[in-house]
C-alpha cells in the first residue's frame, strides 16, 4: 500500500528533527515538541514517524542480513570484503557494511517513542481511542527497537545488555551504562509489548487505510519472541512464551494459509497468517526481494544477488517438503522472471550464484511480463515490490509454543504438526528438540525476524555448525541438459568462539561518541 509511506514522509517533513551527530549525545536525534497539544488527526499523523526505519536500506534492505549471512543457510553472493569479515567473525566488517545503521536508527525510534510516552498521556485534546492508539504504537515500537538490537549485541554476562533509555531518562543522563544483564532488556520489551497489547486494537478492527500499523496480536507475538530469547539464560521465561502464544492462538484471529507457497503472493499480504510485515509497494518499502535474487537479473532487471542459499539449507528439507521448491531455486528449476522462462543454471547458463542456488521465496512480484512499474519498482536501484516482507507470521507463534513445550519436557506435537502438515509432511509423534530446530530452519529460511544464526547461538549449536564448510553445486552441462551436479566448498569452515562470537561488535562510531558505552569483549 502507498498510504503509509506517503503519510510517513509528510510527517518527517512536518516535524523539526535536528541533525543526527551522536548516539548518546544530548538531544541526539531531535526532540519532537508539543505532542500533547495535537488534535486527533494530527496525533494519528505523528505515529507514522515510528515506522520510518522500515524504509531504510540499512534496516530492511540488507542490514541485519549481513549478520544472518554468518549462518549456514546462505553465503555472500557477491565479492564483499566487509561481508566476508562479518561471516568470519572479524569485527571490522560490522563497522563498514550498512548493518551498522541499525543501532542509531533504532535508538532514533526509541527516542521518538519516549517523547510520545512522555508528552501524550497528559493531553486534554485527544479522544481516548486516539490516545490509546498513539501510546500503543509508542510502546510497541520502543519494545520492537530494543528487540531488534538486543539479541545481536547483549548477553547475560560478561557484556550485559544494551543501554536502556526510557521516557523518564533526563537529557543530562541519557549517556547511560549498559545494564548488567540482557534480561533487563527483555523484561522491558515484554512489559512494553504487554502495555501495547492493552491499548491497541486487533488487526481486523483497523480500517483498511491503517493496514500496516501494528496491532494487538503483533504485540503478544513479539512479547513471546522476547521471552524465547530470554529463556536461553533463564528457562522460567518459557512460561511467558506459552502465555503470550496462547493469547494469540486463543484470540481466533489467525490461521495458517493452506498452501505454503501462497503465503508469499501479493494477494496474501494481509492473510490470516499475517502478524506483522514491512508494508511495501512499487514506490517504496523493503528492497529485500531484489537484493536476494541472483545478480543482474539475467539482464532484465538490476537485482543484486547479495545472498544465496547453501546446499546445507537445501538438504535440510525432508523429502516431500513443499517448502523447499518455494524457498530455493535449484539447478534445472523453471522460473518466470519478467515474463521470461528461465531454466536455472541451464538457460541462460551464466549465473552469479556461487552455490548453484538462488532464493525463490520473494519472486512472485517479478513473475509477469508487465511487472515493472506495476508490482516492481521501475528503478532497479530501489527494487521494492508490492509483496510485503514478513517480520512475523502465525507459523512462528505455533513453533514458539511448540519449542517452549518441548524444552520444558512437555508435548509440542499439536503445534509443530500444524506447520508440518501444511508442508505436506507426515505428523510427528513425541517431537524432539531436533525436530523443532529443523522446522524453524526450513519454515522461515531467509526471512526477517526468525534468524537462523541467533537460533544456533541460543541452542549452543553454533560452534559445531560453523566448524563445517558451506557447500554448493557446480553445474556441469551437456548441451542444454544438466550432465552432473558436483558438490563444491563455497565457504571454508570457521572458528566460532562461543565466549566471544555469540554477539557481534557494537559499531565503533557509537562507542566513540559515548563515555559509558563499552564494546563487547573480544572485539
Amino acid at each position: 500500500m502507498k498510504k503509509i509511506t506517503i503519510i510517513l514522509f509528510a510527517v518527517l517533513i512536518t516535524f523539526n528533527f535536528s541533525a543526527c551527530k551522536k548516539f548518546l549525545e544530548f538531544e541526539p536525534y531531535g526532540q519532537p515538541s508539543n505532542l500533547g497539544a495535537l488534535t486527533d488527526a494530527q496525533a494519528m499523523q505523528t505515529i507514522y514517524a515510528l515506522y520510518e526505519w522500515q524504509y531504510r536500506e540499512g534496516t530492511t534492505g540488507r542490514g541485519l542480513m549481513w549478520y544472518e549471512n554468518a549462518s549456514d543457510d546462505f553465503v555472500t553472493g557477491r565479492s564483499q570484503a566487509e561481508a566476508a569479515n562479518i561471516a568470519n567473525f572479524i569485527d571490522n566488517g560490522s563497522n563498514t557494511r550498512d548493518v551498522r545503521d541499525n543501532w542509531p536508527q533504532m535508538y532514533r525510534t526509541i527516542n521518538y517513542a519516549n517523547q510520545i510516552l512522555k508528552q501524550v498521556p497528559a493531553s486534554q485534546n485527544l479522544s481516548e481511542g486516539v490516545k490509546n492508539m498513539v501510546l500503543g504504537n509508542a510502546y510497541f515500537w520502543r519494545g520492537f527497537a530494543y528487540l531488534w538490537l538486543a539479541p545481536w549485541y547483549g548477553d547475560n554476562g560478561p557484556n550485559g545488555g544494551i543501554p536502556i533509555v526510557d521516557e523518564n531518562t533526563a537529557i543530562e543522563d541519557i549517556d547511560v551504562p549498559r545494564p548488567s544483564s540482557i534480561l533487563a532488556n527483555y523484561d522491558m520489551i515484554i512489559s512494553d509489548m504487554e502495555k501495547a497489547a492493552e491499548l491497541l486494537p486487533y488487526f481486523q478492527d483497523l480500517p483498511s487505510a491503517q493496514w500496516g500499523l501494528t496491532h494487538k496480536t503483533a504485540a503478544w507475538g513479539h512479547a513471546a519472541r522476547a521471552a524465547l530469547y530470554a529463556a536461553q539464560y533463564d528457562n522460567s521465561y518459557y512460561a511467558k512464551v506459552i502465555q503470550f502464544t496462547d493469547l494469540v492462538i486463543n484470540s481466533g484471529r489467525h490461521a495458517l494459509v493452506p498452501n505454503y507457497a501462497d503465503v508469499f503472493e501479493i494477494e496474501n499480504n494481509w492473510s490470516s497468517e499475517y502478524m506483522y510485515s514491512v508494508t511495501s509497494n512499487e514506490v517504496d518499502g523493503s528492497k529485500w526481494p531484489g537484493i536476494s535474487f541472483q545478480n543482474g537479473g539475467f539482464g532484465y532487471y538490476n537485482t543484486w544477488g547479495y545472498f544465496q542459499p547453501t546446499l546445507e539449507l537445501y538438504n535440510a528439507f525432508e523429502a516431500g517438503d513443499t517448502r523447499r521448491k518455494k524457498t530455493i531455486i535449484a539447478p534445472g528449476d523453471t522460473v518466470s522472471f519478467i515474463g521470461n522462462q528461465i531454466i536455472w543454471q541451464v538457460n541462460p547458463s551464466a549465473t552469479s550464484s556461487p552455490t548453484g542456488f538462488t532464493l525463490g521465496k520473494w519472486l512472485a512480484p517479478f513473475r509477469d511480463a508487465d511487472c515493472i512499474g506495476t508490482t516492481v519498482n521501475p528503478n532497479g536501484n530501489n527494487m521494492t515490490t508490492r509483496l510485503n516482507i514478513s517480520l512475523m507470521r502465525y507459523a512462528e507463534v505455533l513453533l514458539m509454543k511448540a519449542e517452549a513445550l518441548i524444552w520444558t519436557g512437555q508435548n509440542g506435537d499439536q503445534y509443530i504438526n500444524m506447520v508440518r502438515q501444511r508442508a505436506g509432511l507426515a505428523p510427528k509423534s513425541n517431537a524432539t528438540q531436533a525436530d523443532l530446530k529443523r522446522e524453524r530452519r526450513v519454515e522461515f529460511a531467509m526471512e526477517w525476524g526468525v534468524w537462523r544464526h541467533l537460533d544456533l547461538v541460543r541452542w549452543g549449536d553454533a560452534q559445531a555448525t560453523y566448524a563445517q564448510p558451506k557447500r554448493g553445486y557446480k553445474v556441469n552441462l551437456s548441451g542444454n541438459d544438466i550432465a552432473s551436479l558436483e558438490v563444491i566448498e563455497v565457504w571454508p569452515a570457521r572458528n566460532f568462539n562461543p565466549s566471544v562470537h555469540h554477539v557481534f561488535p557494537i559499531p565503533t562510531r557509537e562507542i566513540a561518541t559515548s563515555k559509558n558505552l563499552k564494546q563487547n569483549l573480544g572485539y
